[in-house]
């Protein structure tokens, strides 16, 4: 192995010099993305754009009509793969014919659905009341997954929120739908919370913004120490609920009373 320099750094070390904007591309048309696997044509729209796809961000701006379907098809053929790398007999074993099939399914319809299609609708209300009382929403029956294992996550949420004038107020049901869109992806806890929090404080433009999540994580139960009865508890504080000690204990003292 050629010995460095004593001042030139590592490989790994070293800054890799940006792609120029007027680069040519590759792949100049659509019909040339077509010939790729639908994950390679989906990533290279994301990387094209300059867009991360870390596994809790939404990428359904750059999944094209149909292409979900494709996608499904790819990842159950490696899950397939997988399987046989487990020594898993998956032709003669009838629990395990159509696996493949349904994990492909559950991953891209179901737990990880946040990432592939856009939010819901949520229909938006001004505050011609002007409310600015505390409200608390929850607990929100959350599911999700630990982005460092693909365990289950399966906690409640509850969401305070004290309005001005100028707020927008939302339905209730549009609450839980916004949080199961942001949970239904890999991810941790910790940035799920503020995730919902970022969302909510845009949509909703409050005073203040409370979130509580607390979850049972089973990467913790299912592995590792196989801990049952651990569970994590966090929370976001925004605006008033930040500077007001006593409007922060109000909410507090009500999502006790919830708990119990």
């Amino acid at each position: 192995m050629r010995a460095l320099p004593r001042n030139e750094p590592p490989p790994m070390a070293r800054t890799l010099t940006p792609v120029p904007a007027d680069a040519p591309r590759i792949f100049r048309t659509e019909e040339e993305l077509a010939r790729l696997p639908p994950s390679e044509r989906i990533r290279y729209r994301l990387v094209a754009a300059g867009r991360r796809y870390h596994a809790n961000d939404n990428i359904s701006a750059f999944v094209k009509d149909g292409e979900l379907t494709e996608l499904k098809a790819e990842v159950q053929a490696k899950l397939q793969e997988v399987l046989e790398s487990l020594v898993i007999d998956t032709e003669s074993d009838h629990n395990t014919n159509e696996t493949a099939k349904r994990v492909a399914k559950m991953y891209v319809e179901e737990v990880f659905r946040g990432r592939y299609v856009p939010m819901p609708a949520v229909t938006e209300f001004p505050n011609v009341e002007r409310l600015n009382e505390l409200m608390i929403v929850g607990p929100i029956t959350v599911r999700s997954a630990c982005s460092h294992h693909m365990c289950p996550i399966f906690g409640k949420v509850w969401i305070g929120i004290l309005p001005n004038e100028h707020s927008n107020l939302i339905g209730l049901s549009k609450y839980a739908r916004i949080a199961d869109w942001i949970m239904s992806r890999p991810q941790i806890q910790e940035e799920a919370v503020t995730m919902l929090a970022n969302e909510l404080q845009e949509r909703v433009r409050p005073d203040g913004l409370a979130l509580v999540m607390e979850a049972d994580h089973f990467c913790m139960h299912w592995r590792g120490v196989k801990d049952t009865d651990s569970a994590m508890t966090n929370s976001v504080m925004r605006g008033a609920f930040l500077k007001d000690a006593n409007l922060r204990r109000e909410f507090l003292s009500l999502l006790s009373r919830k708990q119990g």
